[in-house]
């Protein structure tokens, strides 16, 4: 049987047999997978970063409330926003899910690539043992069987299995979860600060500390870098994101914008319209002083927002450091089985089963030595991406990238070197534990590329090629 031109697929498949219709119907099978849209990819960056206003009290208790109230004011345009600004164009550059991992080995190569992947891995699950322990730490004030023994190191492994059972689910879920999770534990701040606004008398923001109370500047400036960076994680899951060349500047901007937000309003308004001893600002103190402006049941929501905080941060650092392992062995950097994906909800399984087990072996260790170690990595790396942000920009000015950072060479090269003075501040002030614990990490980083190396020099394992050069394009 013959005719002349037969019409296209999908035309056929409308009006002919039913035998065809298999053949359009399975290519839609394969794209069950969502990409992230705005909405969600806002939350999640929100909650790489932030997560609320949670742990933001120590730098009242370090210099005062109006040095504070300014830190949080200043130090997201000397950090928050050059490193949002230069995840936006790398990452629509190289859409990847390698992330900074992938702008270091087009920089520098791929020791440098691995490297980068080394540092930043380990600095994010560092931090992912540590919100399990954070959300227990704020269970046992309404249940005090957690506060120590069996009951809490029971609560601790359970609650982190659960949540990354979450994360297992699927990208998409976790983003809507983010989304419901931000919304429910910010509520309380809103409506706290509401209630202060009317309190607030302006001279109380004027003390820069209480007579005979020493300001640590180490203290102060910790807390703002904690609360304010992992801006560049999300570059992990730029694969992941539906139209990334314009989703992504624009998330990034938003939530900027939310978190910043989210941090000053309550500050402000708490600050302002509360007279008490600067010592008592420690982490949580939030929860007291909603209690003092408008009685105990927001306080009650108040810790129940910063457990639902707790679990948004562990399921936001856990999928970036999920995809990280995906995407670097998509480039090569780790065995081709590192990119195996759920045949249920087509999520990076290896990555997560990974960066959970090693959670779970450091989350017992001292909660103050292992963030001061994410931290100290996490600058390592942050000096790198700077570099490799730079490097990029001049050994390859052609390379199309949808979004560009408004500047020159030269303005770029002064918008990296405020924010990489203040990571060379915080690696000088690290512990002598510190330094041991980053350099060890660092050792067995350059050991592991090695050993990839010559196994993939012996062909005993399968590795994917390396970046594809497509994305240039």
């Amino acid at each position: 049987m013959t005719t002349a031109p037969s019409p296209p697929p999908e035309q056929a498949a409308g009006r002919e047999t039913p035998q065809q219709l298999p053949v359009t119907t399975a290519p839609a099978a394969k794209k069950v997978p969502k990409k992230l849209t705005l909405i969600p990819l806002i939350f999640l960056i929100y909650f790489e970063v932030a997560g609320g206003p949670y742990g933001e009290e120590p730098v009242v208790q370090a210099a005062g409330p109006l040095l504070g109230i300014l830190g949080f004011l200043i130090f997201p345009f000397i950090w928050s926003i050059p490193e949002a600004l230069i995840t936006a164009e790398l990452s629509t550059a190289f859409p990847g899910n390698g992330g900074f991992v992938i702008w270091a080995d087009r920089a520098f190569g791929p020791f440098w690539g691995s490297l980068m992947g080394t540092w930043k891995f380990l600095s994010g699950v560092i931090n992912i043992a540590a919100f399990p322990a954070l959300c227990i730490s704020y269970l046992e004030k309404l249940f005090p069987i957690f506060a120590s023994g069996l009951p809490r190191r029971l609560a601790i492994v359970i609650s982190t299995l659960v949540l990354a059972f979450v994360n297992y689910t699927g990208l998409t879920i976790v983003g809507y979860v983010a989304v419901a999770l931000g919304l429910i534990s910010l509520a309380p701040f809103i409506l706290m600060s509401f209630i202060a606004i009317p309190k607030i008398h302006p001279h109380r923001w004027s003390s820069l500390g209480q007579k005979g109370v020493k300001k640590d500047w180490n203290l102060f400036f910790n807390t703002l870098f904690w609360n304010l960076n992992f801006w560049d994680s999300v570059s992990t899951m730029a694969g992941e994101v539906e139209k990334p060349q314009k989703t992504f500047p624009l998330a990034l901007l938003c939530a900027v914008i939310f978190t910043c937000l989210g941090y000053i309003i309550p500050l402000v308004a708490v600050t302002g319209a509360l007279s008490v001893d600067q010592n008592l600002w420690e982490a949580g103190f939030m929860a007291d002083a909603a209690e003092m402006i408008s009685g105990k049941w927001l306080k009650v929501w108040i810790e129940i927002g910063a457990v639902l905080s707790a679990i948004g941060l562990f399921e936001a650092q856990l999928s970036s450091c999920a995809y990280q392992v995906e995407g670097m062995a998509e480039i090569g950097f780790l065995p081709k089985f590192c990119q195996l994906k759920s045949k249920w909800f087509n999520t990076p399984w290896i990555g997560i089963l990974l960066s959970t087990a090693i959670a779970l072996g450091i989350s017992f260790m001292s909660y103050e030595s292992i963030v001061s170690a994410a931290n100290f990595l996490y600058s390592l790396g942050m000096l790198l991406e700077f570099l490799s942000f730079l490097w990029l920009r001049w050994k390859m000015p052609t390379l199309k990238r949808p979004y560009r950072v408004p500047m020159g060479l030269p303005g770029l090269v002064v918008m990296c070197l405020i924010p990489s003075g203040f990571l060379v501040f915080i690696m000088a002030i690290a512990t002598k534990t510190v330094y041991l614990m980053s350099g060890l990490m660092t050792v067995g980083g350059i050991g592991w590329y090695f050993v990839m190396k010559f196994f993939k020099s012996k062909q005993w394992l399968k590795f994917s090629d390396g970046y594809v050069e497509e994305e240039d394009e």
